[in-house]
């Protein structure tokens, strides 16, 4: 996302997220999908992704096109910000991350869509979804959207002197950058010669809880999340029983970050279970709504993972999203391969989207400060590197 210094941050109050709160005219949920579609549709012809569907909410004021798609909404960029405070680890500062147009139109969506579940040409919320999303990741995996790429780096002021290849022009669609590659030292492991640490699994915004209990009274307030959901088994089954009580590490990748995701642990690969599910947005003013279960409703890919240290399973769920074409599994779909911390599981194609890690109850214990800023008066994120 596209960031904004405290001082300017503070000046506006944090939209809530309301069925009333988008221009009169754009509240009826076919009206939002369709302009959905011209997003999606503009992000094909348009060099520039700010003209859209990576508008920055905080930007709409000088993007024609958008005010043409959805008149009255630059209005409502100005009174409020929209997006979330996330702390940098590195320097402690706290800043707000903008949110682009898609996820707050996807979110009225999944909000106040519901009772009009079917809502444009017969279709549901759901289909609607997916085949943006299917077709967002058609759109970057063509050689035409290497046009995009140079407003997308400027956009999201993604640094290039860390790249494997460094050089914009050498990536041969959108995607490709997308899941660009890191220089093998861009990402040192801190603490590696611990035995059986644990480090963050990508690039992302943080929120970390001691128990699954602790993770829904601060963070996911879906109404029906639980271990056996996530997981996809049965409620008596031996790998929900090994996850009671487990404590829970959600990584959330933003359009800034490098999609990749790495192994937390030094361990063993085991198998993957792919669980079909819905493309809702997981940015977290849909996590912390209580009507919804986007985790355990999103399409996800389970890998379990054998810790060396202690010989006990976790469960590495790899969530899709709002506009996320696939998930990819590289060095974790080498089933009995020896994994180091850092090392490469996978990667996710075009969008934004999360990874989930429970670990057995006893076996991890979360840095304080992470602690801190997840179960805060106002939970946040906190903005990590691998």
């Amino acid at each position: 996302m596209t960031s904004l210094p405290l001082h300017e941050a503070d000046m506006k109050p944090k939209q809530s997220i309301t069925a009333t709160n988008l221009p009169a005219h754009t509240q009826d949920p076919a009206v939002v999908a369709a302009s959905l579609n011209k997003l999606v549709d503009q992000s094909a012809q348009h060099a520039d992704v700010r003209h859209g569907i990576h508008a920055p909410m905080h930007r709409l004021a000088e993007l024609p096109f958008v005010h043409k798609l959805i008149p009255g909404l630059e209005r409502l960029a100005t009174e409020a910000h929209v997006g979330n405070y996330v702390i940098d680890r590195k320097t402690g500062q706290r800043f707000w991350e903008s949110m682009p147009i898609y996820p707050r139109l996807g979110m009225h969506l999944l909000f106040y869509g519901g009772e009009q579940r079917k809502i444009l040409h017969n279709k549901s919320i759901e289909s609607i979804l997916e085949e943006l999303s299917v077709r967002q990741g058609r759109i970057y995996d063509s050689p035409e959207s290497v046009k995009s790429i140079p407003s997308f780096i400027e956009t999201y002021t993604i640094a290039l002197d860390e790249l494997l290849e460094p050089d914009p022009t050498k990536y041969p669609t959108m995607n490709e950058f997308f899941y660009r590659r890191l220089k093998p030292a861009a990402r040192p492991v801190e603490n590696a010669d611990i035995p059986g640490a644990i480090c963050s699994a990508a690039d992302c915004r943080l929120v970390v809880y001691p128990s699954v209990d602790l993770a829904k009274k601060f963070w996911i307030k879906g109404n029906e999340f639980t271990i056996p959901h996530l997981l996809g088994v049965p409620p008596d089954s031996a790998q929900a029983r090994a996850f009671e009580g487990a404590a829970v590490a959600a990584f959330r990748l933003a359009p800034a970050d490098y999609h990749r995701f790495h192994s937390p642990l030094d361990g063993t690969v085991g198998e993957i279970t792919d669980i079909p599910g819905q493309y809702y947005t997981v940015n977290p003013q849909a996590v912390n709504e209580p009507g919804f279960d986007v985790f355990t409703a999103n399409k996800r890919a389970v890998l379990y993972l054998t810790h060396a240290a202690s010989g006990k399973q976790v469960a590495f769920v790899a969530i899709g999203a709002m506009l996320v074409g696939s998930i990819r599994w590289t060095g974790g779909a080498r089933k009995g391969g020896a994994v180091a911390r850092g090392d490469e599981l996978g990667h996710f194609a075009y969008g934004g989207s999360t990874v989930v890690c429970l670990f057995p109850a006893g076996l991890v214990a979360f840095d304080e400060d992470l602690v801190r800023n997840s179960s805060g008066e106002e939970p946040v994120e906190t903005y990590v590197k691998v």
